[in-house]
């Protein structure tokens, strides 16, 4: 469970409740290999881009995630969401 007394400057996707809706403010491409970079990238997962987490996996490590960008649904590793850190947008249960 996320701690309410987190920043949003540290807010990243891997803590965002399920069903909540952000914006992505910032992503760290240093943390990931250039073809995931590149990847995440076709797929719209870029700043500014609406995105919500829809599901976490059941296995250690709760990977993977499933997060919805746009109309789409992709799935997403915890490292990956890690990389990126999210501002929060309104209510929960919304469309990303």
């Amino acid at each position: 469970m996320m701690n309410r007394d987190m920043t949003l400057a540290s807010l990243t996707l891997d803590l965002l409740p399920l069903g909540q809706r952000a914006r992505i403010v910032a992503v760290d491409w240093a943390q990931l290999v250039d073809e995931e970079a590149q990847r995440l990238r076709a797929l719209g997962i870029d700043v500014g881009a609406r995105i919500a987490v829809s599901h976490r996996g059941v296995f250690a490590g709760a990977d993977p995630l499933a997060v919805r960008v746009g109309r789409m649904t992709v799935a997403l590793r915890r490292v990956h969401a890690r990389a990126m850190r999210v501002e929060p947008m309104g209510d929960a249960g919304g469309r990303a």
